[in-house]
């Protein structure tokens, strides 16, 4: 089946860093317009004119703090305003707060939740309205991950986050269905980013482990393989989603984890 993004209109949260930036430099190499919608707009505006100066692709960058329902519903209204649709939306926006369930602070918590599931609700919410006043379908990204599925310690919140996430996504692609909108769930294993970068000594210091054995053990060693999931392979799968012209996937997860949980 044809696989085209080309012309499509591909809003992208926490896309100034990592994951969300290299799935923007894919969509915009497969002719797809990208908007970079970050809590950072410097950081936002700086990635889209890199981009758009190296694949000739018109972008825009917008500020989002995913957990503020004016700015995610301005942001969204913006996007089509400029470009008179949303074809695709990819929540990836995300943190990382590591810590023993014992000592997890309250406030921590509310954080993580409030950035992985509110911000994913709302952001999904404004661009499901747009794709439906539309009338053309559309189709609806999450970057979960493979705690989406599985657990581990000392991540209580996150692995909390992500599993409502991939039942969010199903009800998405029911709800979804009738305006021709799909909804699927990508789930990295880990990804070596900045965020992942910054979990090795902390999941060290809270393990009393060397960092050889985090990435060793912890983080790689339900692998078939040792090997790190890449940006590349979360932003192939995403343009393989984006770029389908039925709903034939829809309501799934698609786990990238080398082999961690099989399905």
């Amino acid at each position: 089946m044809p696989i085209n993004v080309k012309g499509k209109v591909t809003v992208i949260t926490g896309a100034a860093s990592g994951i969300g930036k290299h799935m923007a430099e894919k969509f915009a190499e497969e002719g797809s317009h990208v908007v970079i919608a970050d809590l950072d707009l410097n950081a936002a505006t700086s990635v889209a004119k890199e981009i758009s100066d190296k694949y000739g692709i018109e972008t825009m960058a917008v500020k989002m703090n995913v957990t503020d329902e004016n700015e995610v519903n301005g942001g969204i209204e913006a996007v089509a305003q400029k470009f008179g649709k949303i074809d695709v939306l990819i929540s990836n926006a995300g943190i990382q707060i590591i810590s023993p369930i014992v000592d997890f602070e309250f406030d921590a918590w509310k954080k993580v939740i409030d950035i992985h599931l509110n911000g994913t609700f709302l952001t999904v919410r404004a661009a499901m309205r747009k794709m439906i006043e539309q009338g053309k379908g559309g189709h609806i990204l999450v970057t979960g991950s493979v705690h989406s599925v599985e657990a581990s310690k000392n991540k209580a919140a996150y692995v909390a986050a992500k599993h409502a996430q991939l039942g969010f996504v199903r009800s998405v692609a029911k709800e979804g269905a009738e305006y021709n909108i799909s909804a699927n769930l990508i789930g990295p294993g880990f990804v070596k980013t900045p965020l992942v970068d910054r979990q090795i000594p902390e999941q060290a210091k809270t393990l009393g482990i060397s960092e050889e054995e985090v990435v060793k053990k912890i983080m790689l060693g339900e692998t078939v393989d040792g090997e790190f999931t890449t940006v590349e392979d979360v932003a192939n799968v995403a343009v393989f989603l984006a770029g389908m012209d039925t709903n034939v996937l829809t309501g799934q997860s698609f786990l990238l984890t080398h082999g961690w949980h099989m399905q």
